[in-house]
């Protein structure tokens, strides 16, 4: 699914001077009220965080679904059943499915285009592997009203095999509380045998994505249109037909859309064929057929059913095609992105050794579609806003967010589609590297990009804003006890996402390039068309580190990965630098000197990449509570300084002693180049975080703001203006100040706003490509 929001904004120069001359004027205030307060009382109670970084908030629970029908009539409302297999959470493991014929027939007729509700029915036969004797079969429906039900085996083996025998069939009834489906044999299916269930059944398609099915009424070259599309993440493929609607139960499909000869009907596979057909009124459609897909989970089925027109091209020998409404198209806005598709999806083919497996990509425009993106196996789907760019829009900021999402959805090709996790409890395997990828690739293809700074401002900074010991949730959850929808939804949050790639981005670190990849191309080879646990990837990492002697690390990967990903939280590492000594303790919002009632006592395994005075040093681990490093220890009178957590590819924040503090500090007065971008930008994140939760006093942040008049970049100073106009600190009451205040901040922003407001009147396009993320 699409990652949640983020907003990436170019370096023109217009946008920048007047957002920094903006918050200017409010970080006066701030500033003005913040140093008074220090000069003449004790900071009050901090405030809590600011806004949260803009995640997609889950959608509410689905509805409840409709009775499913018996074949010979209606269910009665709810009736009574005695305890069984229907009342848990999840299907029982006798029937696994192999293969679906899937027909499905919606109501959509082209000359009646503003309906925004369309009846359609279907059939399905799904050929099972029964896996112990059982009279009572389960599976998924929702919504959905079963006509006829019907069972047939055990199937003959081959073409020439023995005629399907009929199982009586005696009943069929709905569990509606759980979207079961229960049928009710005569006799029991032996373990081993194959069977074909035999469904009829029909439903509704309206504009709620919620409901698997659901319409898109838009306007185009003048006219009212309507389309049909599919949403089956996580769980309303239950909705759209009958099936086993569990992620690990892969099975491949042979889809037949029947629809209006006026649209274009796309799925999973190219088109295999078509033909017509004429209803009871003597009415014609057209049936369109396609190729068989590979072993996918339900919620990866998609459909679209539309009067859109195309763009396309071939890479290696595969179409790409963008659909889009007939007037973007013709004006050129999904040139853009099939230009960047294919050079996409080459990249990550090379990188994991593994081709796309499927013919073609279908990547369809919505003009509505309130989950950003979905990356269905050969269709994806866009929200309009996300992959159409009109050919005069030139912004970096456009470039960005259709590059970065294009990107996050073809990562899930290989990570989520190929590769499936067993049960949404390890959600992340897919959204966390899919995230972490979408920035690999695009640092890849615009190699000019500051990277660790927009993994920063887009990733790790919202993370680390989130999280915390106590509220947060851990990235990979232990149990499954979850299978509501809205539970499951919940699961598609910053954790998921942003801390996900944040913890496979440290991953990356501590390793190497080379090392990571290797890994990951035996997970992937391994676990092609199947699903995988977390644990299985913390196997293979441990093959490859097994395999060579460069890299060293103090525990197992598992040992040292599993602190990351099963519990809530980061840590704070506290240096002593007159000592030597780092420590390691939860970060809370708001600590309080007595911590005695907060139960979070777990530690972390920390990979410590560091410098010192410019220079990286060899990594070291804090596996404990607290270790003694003498290679880190200062004494007051040499100019040494060091900065922890280098290129801040680290999940956790740093604090210092006094001394080390005032080292940072006195090395930016002298020489703030000395010290990389990214790490100037750290320690003003870090500084004023932490002093926000009562960790480091505020003047300890505020020093850190004595050299910026030798800053000139944007980047540091929108952390250090996001810092202090974030700050509940807004009264000024100590007017005295304000004056000096005033001079103070003004003679250090001095620099940076002469250097872009000459680049402005020299040459405004030389900033075009110049990336900023807010």
């Amino acid at each position: 699914m699409g990652p949640p929001s983020g907003f990436y904004v170019s370096r023109l120069v217009a946008v920048l001077l007047a957002g920094v001359a903006a918050a200017l004027l409010l970080a006066l205030a701030v500033l003005a009220a913040l140093l008074g307060r220090c000069a003449h009382a004790p900071p009050s109670d901090l405030p809590g965080r600011g806004d949260s970084p803009g995640e997609r908030a889950p959608p509410p629970a689905a509805p409840p679904p409709r009775p499913t029908g018996e074949p010979s009539g209606p269910l009665p409302a709810r009736p009574r059943h005695p305890a069984g297999p229907w009342d848990e959470l999840r299907l029982p493991p006798w029937l696994v499915p192999l293969h679906y014929e899937l027909e499905l027939w919606p109501r959509l007729r082209h000359e009646a285009p503003d309906r925004a509700a369309v009846r359609f029915s279907g059939r399905v036969n799904i050929t099972v592997r029964c896996a112990a004797p059982t009279a009572r079969l389960l599976l998924h429906s929702a919504a959905l009203e079963c006509e006829r039900a019907g069972v047939r085996g055990p199937l003959g083996s081959g073409a020439g095999g023995a005629p399907r025998a009929r199982v009586p069939v005696d009943k069929v009834w709905a569990a509606p509380d759980m979207h079961y489906l229960v049928l009710e044999l005569g006799e029991s299916l032996r373990a081993g045998g194959l069977y074909e269930l035999q469904l009829s059944f029909s439903g509704r398609a309206s504009r709620d994505i919620r409901e698997g099915l659901f319409v898109n009424v838009y306007e185009d070259q003048g006219e009212s249109r309507t389309l049909l599309a599919s949403q089956m993440e996580p769980t309303f493929a239950r909705n759209v037909f009958p099936c086993f609607d569990e992620p690990a139960l892969k099975a491949t499909f042979n889809i037949t859309l029947i629809h209006d000869p006026g649209f274009v009907a796309l799925s999973n596979m190219p088109v295999l064929g078509q033909s017509d057909k004429e209803d009871v009124n003597g009415s014609k459609w057209t049936v369109t057929t396609f190729h068989t897909t590979p072993p996918m989970p339900t919620y990866l089925v998609a459909f679209a059913v539309c009067d859109y027109d195309h763009v396309n091209r071939t890479e290696r020998g595969k179409e790409i095609r963008i659909w889009a409404r007939k007037e973007a198209i013709a004006r050129g806005e999904a040139d853009f992105a099939l230009n960047i598709t294919g050079p996409i999806f080459s990249f990550l083919e090379d990188l994991f050794n593994i081709n796309y497996p499927l013919p073609k990509t279908d990547i369809v425009a919505l003009p509505i579609f309130d989950d950003r993106a979905m990356e269905n196996w050969g269709l994806m789907v866009f929200d309009e806003s996300l992959l159409l760019l009109q050919p005069d829009d030139q912004l970096s900021e456009r470039k960005s967010i259709i590059s970065y999402i294009i990107s996050h959805e073809i990562g899930h090709q290989w990570f989520g589609n190929l590769v499936t996790m067993n049960w949404w409890n390890n959600i992340w395997l897919n959204e966390g590297f899919a995230s972490y990828f979408e920035y690999g690739v695009i640092n890849h293809l615009n190699p000019k990009l500051p990277k660790n700074e927009v993994f920063f401002f887009s990733i790790l900074h919202n993370a680390l804003t989130e999280d915390h010991a106590l509220v947060s949730r851990a990235v990979s959850l232990k149990v499954e006890n979850f299978t509501e929808t809205n539970e499951i939804n919940e699961l598609f949050d910053v954790y998921t996402y942003k801390k996900g790639a944040s913890v496979a981005r440290m991953l990356s670190s501590f390793l190497n390039e080379d090392l990571f990849i290797n890994a990951l191309k035996s997970y992937l080879g391994t676990f092609s068309y199947s699903n995988a646990e977390q644990d299985d990837l913390w196997r293979h990492f441990q093959m490859a580190i097994d395999g060579q002697s460069q890299i060293i690390l103090p525990a197992t990967i598992k040992s040292i990965m599993d602190s990351w990903t099963h519990q809530s939280g980061f840590p704070v590492i506290t240096l002593n630098v007159s000592t030597g000594v780092m420590k390691q303790e939860p970060f809370y919002l708001g600590k309080v000197k007595n911590q005695t009632l907060l139960t979070h006592n777990n530690t972390w395994i920390v990979p410590i990449l560091w410098i010192k005075n410019g220079t990286t040093q060899p990594i070291v681990w804090l596996d404990k509570s607290s270790k003694v490093f003498p290679e880190m220890q200062m004494s007051d009178s040499d100019h040494d300084w060091v900065i922890l957590n280098w290129n801040m590819t680290g999940y956790y924040r740093v604090n210092y002693d006094k001394l080390g503090w005032k080292k940072i500090s006195d090395q930016l007065e002298k020489d703030p180049k000395a010290i990389p971008v990214i790490h100037r930008l750290q320690l003003i994140e870090d500084a004023f975080s932490l002093s926000e939760n009562n960790y480091i006093e505020i003047e300890t942040a505020l020093d850190l703001t004595k050299y910026l008049a030798e800053e000139d970049e944007i980047v540091v100073w929108h952390v250090v203006l996001m810092n202090l106009i974030t700050r509940d600190l807004f009264p000024v009451n100590n007017y005295d100040v304000y004056p000096l205040l005033k001079k103070y901040l003004l003679t250090r922003i001095t620099s940076v706003w002469k250097t872009y407001s000459t680049i402005i009147r020299k040459n405004m396009a030389a900033l075009q490509d110049e990336y900023l993320t807010l």
